[in-house]
């Protein structure tokens, strides 16, 4: 009994530390989806966009933690955009399912230099499970059942500015405490935490390349950790779509912006399907448990809206 107790609690300890109630992003939104982590991009696109992406780390290791995501968003109306988020997250006897509805308005400031704002707000549900039907129970307990899970819903809001080929988004996640004791009084109860995702997109050859650069910067509330992205992206325009390659540097600012992992992308895009790939490595101390770093693969397919492109 002791000994269940105690891998039941490690198993607490590790993942409500994490639990955020939101995905870790790994580079989703590099690989052309940045709704996952900012609700202010439903509908801002021309075309209604669905994307299913597998994440999968430590590969060949048993109970290795993966992560599967569907989202699609579209236009509402004529100035709004709606979308949603279903996810699976495993990660040895612990699991997390959840999902997320996404709601944004967009409003133009000036329309000869594409210059508007949006403003999007999400609603979330998770379900965090643990398997204990492996666990050793010597006394044969029967108060240790096959699982323990917890529910909880909370709210997501976001801001999106996009000036010509200039883009800037906030976003605060976890926007409620969590005010429901399900294991311990050590399980954090603040999990809110905020988003920035800028870049600047460069033209060249009129149109046919683009480089951009862009900054991603994460900041948890409750301990004041926080990570940041140094990302740049190249892109070739076709006649039937387009491909393109990148590099993103993850860091961690807390441990004087020590590099946490480097992170090779790239994807096509022909006609309306799309996919993207990212690799990401660890290089820091984490690197003896990284077993092949992060595999991500993201497939997408965009539906032209009736509505055509956007006009805010």
């Amino acid at each position: 009994m002791k000994k269940v107790i105690i891998v039941i609690l490690f198993f607490v300890t590790a993942y409500s530390s994490a639990q955020e109630f939101k995905l870790t992003p790994f580079t989703q939104y590099l690989v052309e989806n940045p709704f996952l982590i900012n609700p202010a991009y439903a509908g801002d696109s021309e075309m209604n966009r669905l994307r299913l992406t597998s994440a999968f780390q430590w590969v060949g290791l048993s109970g290795a933690p993966n992560t599967q995501t569907l989202s699609y968003d579209a236009h509402l109306w004529e100035r709004s955009g709606v979308g949603g988020v279903i996810y699976l997250d495993k990660n040895g006897n612990t699991s997390q399912i959840g999902g997320q509805l996404s709601f944004a308005h967009h409003l133009t400031i000036n329309s000869s230099n594409e210059q508007y704002i949006s403003f999007g707000l999400s609603y979330k549900f998770t379900q965090f499970k643990i398997d204990v039907s492996d666990f050793d129970n010597p006394n044969d307990d029967p108060n240790i059942g096959a699982d323990i899970s917890s529910h909880n819903s909370n709210f997501d809001a976001g801001f999106l500015y996009k000036v010509e080929r200039f883009f800037f988004s906030f976003n605060a996640a976890n926007i409620l405490n969590k005010n429901v004791k399900v294991f311990d009084e050590s399980e954090p109860k603040k999990l809110r935490n905020y988003y920035i995702y800028t870049g600047y997109t460069f033209e060249f050859d009129e149109g046919i390349w683009e480089l951009e650069p862009s900054l991603y910067f994460k900041y948890f509330e409750s301990d004041a950790r926080s990570i940041t992205d140094i990302n740049i992206k190249g892109k070739r325009i076709t006649d039937d779509g387009y491909y393109w390659a990148g590099f993103s540097t993850r860091f961690l600012n807390d441990q004087s912006f020590e590099p946490l992992a480097i992170v090779p992308l790239l994807g096509l895009k022909k006609k309306d399907f799309y996919v993207g790939y990212a690799f990401q490595y660890n290089i820091n101390e984490a690197n003896e448990l990284n077993h092949g770093g992060t595999h991500m693969l993201t497939l997408g397919y965009d539906f032209e809206s009736r509505r055509g492109s956007p006009r805010w």
